[in-house]
């Protein structure tokens, strides 16, 4: 393992990563490898994993360390998004933002996200087999943030490919053509957004953009304002989407807490916080720190790379009793799967609230769901925890088979 290839580690990453996450953390739970392109600590330890994350000494970073004309539209947009900022701005920024994004706030969105699920299932529910991820994750992600954002009905298609485009050239398997494509998908979003930003100043719909606009007090400037609407169509879209099908996944693959859910419902809650520990959205946080700091026993030096791997963190057993074992009955259940520290994710309540709302929708209904194949294929990322596809045949409950 210390001797690992590059692409050895990307293929499990992608494909199987909780056995590699084992052996590293049998190593030490702050290891220090090569596996990326950049050389850092791999943090596999829940309670280092979350010290880091709490700790402002490990800041953000953007992705790209490129000083190439070429994305300079792309390296911009990540400058300027609240998830690469360190304090003072990231403060400032989150604050501008996050109250449109509480619980409380989110709870109100609940029917017409209900209403969204139900209609995408109706349309479906009498297919004999379906992608759950394009036929009805994305779609419904796609429906619920364009709502909220305020992007028209008719431009919500155009999203799925942008947030495909993004969310590859912010992943530590990015190559120069994902970048490329990366800078010319942000030309577009910066261009449409322009055009929508200018519409809702003359005239303030119901949404996202409106009151971001109209705030009374201090306001996002022109060029924030663009940033956060990108970063929430990637984080509305890619994360979301894994989510719901992280979550079906972990359901049909453990069937007797499948079966757990469909008889007693108000399990939900906690069902989704275990696919979130489970089958973690997010993987892997990078930050890099800002001075020497010792964690662990170990000397992390000003200017090394830190890799925090989600994933592990939430399998550490040290943490949780029976890592490995998908249980929805599991309480408390602390995941690190939303991050933790100033920037834990800004999105987690309405990204619960969906995954909970499409999983009720699709179990609830008199349809059985069984996985076309238990040999999904996963993508390209080590980043994030995605499939390229999920097949499902759907059968009525009437039918034997």
């Amino acid at each position: 393992m210390m001797n690992q290839s590059k692409h050895r580690f990307t293929f499990e990453m992608t494909e199987s990563p909780y056995s590699l996450y084992k052996e590293i953390r049998s190593i030490h739970p702050v290891y220090k490898g090569s596996f990326l392109k950049y050389p850092g600590w791999y943090v596999t330890g829940y309670q280092e994993a979350l010290t880091i994350l709490k700790d402002n000494r490990f800041q953000t970073r953007i992705p790209l360390p490129e000083t190439t004309k070429k994305y300079e539209a792309l390296k911009k947009i990540q400058s300027r998004m609240m998830l690469f900022k360190n304090p003072p701005d990231h403060g400032r920024l989150r604050m501008l933002v996050s109250h449109k994004f509480t619980p409380a706030r989110i709870e109100k969105c609940r029917p017409y996200i209900e209403k969204i699920a139900i209609d995408l299932w109706n349309d479906l529910k009498n297919k004999k087999k379906i992608d759950v991820i394009s036929d009805f994750a994305y779609p419904f992600a796609s429906l619920v943030i364009a709502r909220i954002i305020g992007i028209p009905d008719e431009d919500k298609d155009i999203f799925r490919g942008w947030a495909l485009n993004l969310i590859q050239s912010l992943d530590f398997t990015r190559s120069r053509r994902s970048i490329v494509d990366g800078n010319n998908t942000t030309l577009e979003m910066l261009s449409f957004f322009k055009d929508l930003i200018n519409k809702r100043s003359q005239s303030p719909q119901d949404d996202l953009i409106s009151e971001l606009l109209h705030q009374e007090d201090k306001k996002l400037t022109e060029e924030e304002l663009l940033a956060t609407s990108v970063l929430l169509v990637i984080a509305g879209h890619e994360t979301t989407v894994n989510l719901i099908s992280n979550s079906l996944y972990c359901l049909l693959e453990n069937p007797k807490e499948y079966h757990k859910l469909i008889e007693n419902p108000s399990l939900i809650e906690s069902a989704i916080e275990e696919c979130l520990r489970y089958e973690s959205p997010t993987q892997m946080i990078a930050r890099i720190a800002s001075e020497d700091v010792e964690l662990n026993n170990v000397q992390i030096r000003k200017g090394d790379h830190v890799y925090v791997l989600i994933g592990a963190a939430n399998r550490d057993p040290n943490q949780f009793s029976n890592a490995d074992t998908f249980d929805i009955t599991r309480i408390p259940n602390p995941h690190l799967a939303f991050g933790s520290g100033i920037h834990f994710c800004l999105g987690s309540a309405l990204a619960r609230v969906e995954a909970q709302i499409a999983i009720q929708t699709l179990l609830q209904s008199e349809v059985n769901i069984h996985l076309e194949t238990k040999e999904v294929e996963w993508r390209n990322l080590v980043g994030f925890r995605a499939m390229k596809e999920m097949y499902v045949h759907l059968y009525d409950q009437s039918t034997n088979h």
